[in-house]
């Protein structure tokens, strides 16, 4: 089972996508992960990859797609895999379909998690963490004990610069710029399927499979 998943920043696309790991044991592949991996590691992608890094530069389509191509061939995607934070673009989209078609694949379904911008507004910026262990909190939705004080080792809480309401509207302004068009080319190919992500993560979770086992 070959899947995308799409969805903004806070949707809970990586929380989905490690319950679909365990289902069906399939790899998430993470856009940002396998370009740092094939970088430490100086695949021949991950060195052309290095050298526009190196330079200040954004990496090209055509090397991350490269990237993208490397993670595929090895042997834990060969019953399938998730897709996460890539395709960004429609000129990514088609690069991936000829990649896979190269492969002898395609992909299965696309899967867009639907959330409202002020309830995801909502969700990062009530976002506190803790300085000294990490251990993540939410005002509103897993207050810790004492305001400001982490539960585990009373350390300092701290709101993330990404977590702040100006950086969020910005990164969901990108979103629905890069994607809106991205949802339009899947819809037409008849793989679109939207699962609104409100609710517990659970019910979320049973949406999403009904749709793959459908």
């Amino acid at each position: 089972m070959n899947l995308i998943l799409l969805g903004p920043p806070g949707a809970g696309k990586g929380t989905q996508a490690k319950l679909l790991i365990k289902k069906y044991r399939i790899p998430q592949i993470s856009t940002g992960d396998i370009l740092r991996a094939a970088v430490k590691d100086m695949t021949p992608m991950g060195g052309k990859a290095k050298s526009f890094m190196d330079a200040g530069a954004l990496v090209p389509d055509e090397v991350v797609v490269g990237i993208i191509q490397e993670r595929l061939n090895l042997a834990d995607c060969s019953n399938g895999f998730i897709l996460d934070g890539f395709p960004r673009t429609v000129a990514q989209a088609d690069a991936l379909a000829k990649v896979l078609s190269g492969l002898g694949r395609s992909i299965d379904h696309v899967i867009s998690i639907v959330v409202d911008n002020e309830e995801l507004l909502e969700r990062v910026t009530g976002r506190r963490t803790c300085r000294n262990c990490g251990k993540g909190f939410h005002v509103s939705f897993d207050p810790p004990k004492s305001p400001g004080i982490c539960d585990e080792c009373a350390g300092e809480l701290y709101q993330r610069d990404d977590d702040r309401e100006d950086t969020m509207r910005k990164r969901l302004e990108v979103y629905e710029q890069q994607t809106s068009p991205l949802v339009e080319y899947y819809k037409n190919k008849s793989l679109l399927r939207s699962v609104q992500g409100i609710g517990s993560i659970e019910e979320i979770q049973q949406k999403i499979v009904s749709i793959l086992q459908g």
